[in-house]
């Protein structure tokens, strides 16, 4: 039996795998949204590997949880956790951007355990509010968890999936917003303010808290803490840092897409490898 305490470290170690195959798939293609998927590992670790009823044999087995991204162009981190999560072959991450690959840098539902076509921001939420209703009315007991941006709330309509969701008291929707200060035309606060965001949450009647979205610890802890409570939607605020576990990328100005010179790529997976030590 594992002991509670061996339970982070193992989660720990999962983000530290999402991350080697996040820099993996970047670097063969010589570029994408690699701050994005480091800076969710955490997050992907604890759901694919502590939280997610899944089948990886079956990506459409009906009682599974759905795990709906949002922001499509977060794909890389989402295809490094299937790979690791046995859903699709580790061998297939190198395809991600090319030609014909199944691995499209914005996930398509085409490709197995993707649930939604992502990319236009906006339309995750609405269209989880919709499953986790569907799935309640068929009586089941699966959960959707949804992962949305905090340049994504400047959407309005997340907000008109948000009064739906605490109207119809979805006790089985999970929505996890990523809070990484960094859009592509600069930091949310620059574009359009959206502080204090989980105050805005709990206006709109969900259970709501905000942890650290790199600490895998705090982010199970929340997961634990929501799922006491059935008459409400759950909010989770994740404060992230893009680029996580590779300095190179931390101390980058600009991350949204990155792009940098052929020799990087090796102090990039250097730096990842001390961080994991």
């Amino acid at each position: 039996m594992t002991s509670p305490a061996a339970i982070p470290q193992s989660l720990s170690r999962r983000a530290h795998a999402l991350r080697g195959h996040v820099l993996r798939m970047a670097e063969i293609v010589g570029q994408g949204y690699v701050g994005q998927g480091l800076g969710i590992s955490d997050l992907l670790a604890v759901l694919y590997f502590g939280e997610l009823r899944y089948d990886p044999k079956q990506p459409d087995w009906p009682d599974r949880d759905r795990f709906v991204l949002s922001i499509g162009h977060y794909a890389i981190g989402l295809y490094a956790a299937l790979a690791e999560a046995g859903v699709i072959p580790v061998g297939e991450l190198d395809t991600y951007g090319s030609d014909g690959s199944r691995l499209e840098m914005s996930a398509p539902e085409t490709t197995p355990g993707v649930e939604m076509t992502g990319g236009s921001l906006g339309h995750g939420l609405t269209q989880s509010v919709g499953m986790a209703l569907g799935l309640r009315l068929d009586g089941k007991p699966s959960r959707v968890f949804n992962l949305l941006s905090d340049g994504e709330c400047q959407e309005g309509s997340t907000w008109e999936a948000a009064m739906a969701g605490a109207h119809h008291r979805l006790g089985n929707l999970f929505a996890f917003i990523d809070c990484n200060n960094q859009q592509a035309d600069g930091p949310p606060s620059a574009i359009m303010g959206i502080e204090p965001i989980h105050k805005k949450w709990e206006a709109f009647g969900w259970h709501t808290q905000r942890v650290n979205g790199n600490d895998v610890e705090a982010i199970a802890a929340a997961i634990a803490a929501a799922k006491g409570i059935a008459d409400r939607p759950h909010a989770i605020v994740l404060d992230t840092l893009m680029g996580k576990g590779v300095p190179l990328f931390e101390q980058r100005e600009k991350n949204h897409f990155i792009r940098v010179a052929p020799e990087e790529w090796t102090l990039a997976k250097r730096q990842l490898e001390e961080a994991g030590r």
